[in-house]
């Protein structure tokens, strides 16, 4: 996404400096600082979009992975049926896609860390916005973007580690404990209460774009209610994202990662990324093709930076039909060389590459797709299915769109990939998790996914051979790390 949130480069250095100390740290300065902050409507700005910023920063070396930069998608991805690693001499990484983790393991401190330091941002902003003197309308969307961004924070979080520090405000404990999952999910889903009572439902053309709308609060609030089971309220989130009329599918599947159709219909909520010269802006550009494009890449695009850390899994690919669109626009398995010849290689993930718009490659303006509408329609296929015992009519409409769409060849439908009909309860929700698996590569779904059906243990050993996750998988770690820093953390989840 290109620098369509602006931040306030003397805001961000100095709260970074207060928010990259230890999270926990209490320092009776940070009221004073927050007190005399918050001055200007630019400031409750600037405050707001610092958790943004926080979204899609990368982490220092080794893994450069922040929490949605890479590190989030990463590890869904090879904590799964769906990816593998081919970096080497990055144990860590061999680990994950092994399920042989420990509590020490960058890309899992990532994500811890960077989702804190967003957190402390979100209550930075929703502690002094309040009390500036501005336009009330603008003070209570602000308001419901940094509700919106925490209450996403901590659903990925408890989905992750579980019980995890519940922290509300800038004076919490030094060394909180851990609170129990479901008051941390009742606390997202609060965030997203007032999320939905203060954002728009849309933007003026041009402004906003990549900014948390009601739509996002209505879907992401249906993504926790599922997580949780409570598929009514699942339901109800989802019809008031299908009824906006703001939403709908491409009819192809290869615009979906087009860059022109960035924050499209099809874009629930993103987490946006920049163009690599803006020196400027504090927006990242994404990693998604150095990481998952070829290496031998370099024969058809010379000085190309790829380097095909993470490949997806021989199984998944061989599970979708040949003709599937999505199979076509999400994987890549043979070069073209500007001498004439071709190489192939084994399948490598290409969905983020805009042949059109980068076709450099290398890093890249493409946006990582938190909430897409078709994400939306699966939630409520998969509600309605374990609400009745069994799929509704509304329940085939929504995976059959989904279907009907990936048989669309760019020209014409193809006679694959029928619409489902007749399936039990079981045999419903079999092709729902499937369906999910082809839609949703390399978006950070598949490990949450299959914890969500149950079906971890079941599903890896099917693409890895000799990998077994145990049931304690069903949960990551909490980082050693932080355990050295507040032992109230303790104890460590089971089997870690």
């Amino acid at each position: 996404m290109r620098r369509y949130i602006y931040i306030s480069a003397v805001f961000f250095l100095a709260f970074s400096l207060l928010a990259c100390r230890n999270l926990l740290e209490e320092n009776p300065k940070d009221q004073v600082f927050v007190e005399n902050y918050f001055q200007t409507e630019n400031d409750a700005i600037a405050a707001v979009n610092s958790i943004y910023a926080i979204l899609n920063s990368t982490s220092s070396p080794p893994t450069f992975g922040g929490v949605y930069h890479s590190s989030y998608w990463v590890v869904a991805g090879l904590a799964s049926d769906e990816m593998e690693n081919r970096q080497a001499g990055n144990p860590e990484l061999d680990q994950l896609e092994t399920f042989t983790f420990k509590p020490v393991n960058s890309y899992l401190y990532d994500i811890w860390r960077n989702a804190y330091k967003g957190i402390s941002n979100a209550n930075f902003a929703i502690e002094g916005i309040p009390g500036i003197e501005m336009d009330e309308g603008l003070k209570n969307r602000l308001l419901g973007e940094a509700h919106f961004l925490r209450g996403m924070l901590y659903f990925d979080l408890v989905r992750l580690f579980g019980d995890v520090p519940l922290v509300l405000s800038l004076n919490a404990v030094v060394t909180p404990p851990r609170t129990p999952a479901a008051q941390v999910y009742s606390q997202a889903l609060q965030d997203l209460q007032f999320a939905k009572q203060n954002l728009p439902a849309s933007y003026p053309a041009g402004e906003g774009l990549g900014r948390a709308t009601l739509g996002a609060a209505n879907a992401l609030a249906a993504k926790v209610y599922l997580t949780q089971g409570d598929w009514q309220e699942c339901i109800n989130h989802c019809q008031a994202v299908m009824s906006s009329g703001n939403y709908g599918l491409w009819e192809d599947f290869v615009e979906v990662f087009r860059l022109a159709n960035e924050n499209g219909k099809e874009s629930v909520f993103n987490i946006g990324f920049g163009t690599a010269n803006n020196s400027i802006s504090f927006w990242e550009v994404g990693q998604f093709n150095v990481r998952l494009l070829p290496r031998g890449l370099s024969g058809e695009i010379p000085g190309v930076n790829a380097q095909g850390w993470q490949v997806a899994n021989q199984y998944l690919y061989d599970t979708y039909d040949p003709l599937d669109r999505r199979r076509e626009v999400t994987f890549l398995t043979t070069i073209h060389n500007v001498d004439g010849t071709t190489n192939t290689v084994e399948p490598h993930i290409q969905k983020y590459w805009d042949r059109i718009g980068e076709p450099a490659a290398g890093n890249t303006d493409s946006d990582f797709p938190y909430l897409r509408y078709p994400d939306v329609l699966l939630m409520y296929a998969e509600a309605l299915n374990e609400l009745n015992n069994g799929p509704t009519t509304e329940a085939y409409q929504a995976i059959n769109s989904i279907r009907r769409r990936a048989r669309f060849n760019g020209t014409e439908e193809l006679p694959i990939l029928p619409d489902l009909s007749g399936l039990s309860y079981q045999e419903f929700k079999e092709a729902l998790l499937q369906e999910r698996q082809w839609e949703f590569v390399a978006e950070g779904h598949r490990w949450f996914d299959l914890v969500r059906f149950g079906k971890l243990q079941e599903q890896v050993p099917k693409a890895k051979p000799g990998v077994q996750p145990q049931d304690f998988h069903n949960l990551f770690p909490i980082p050693q790390e932080e355990i050295d820093l507040n032992p109230n953390l303790l104890p460590q989840n089971p089997g870690y």
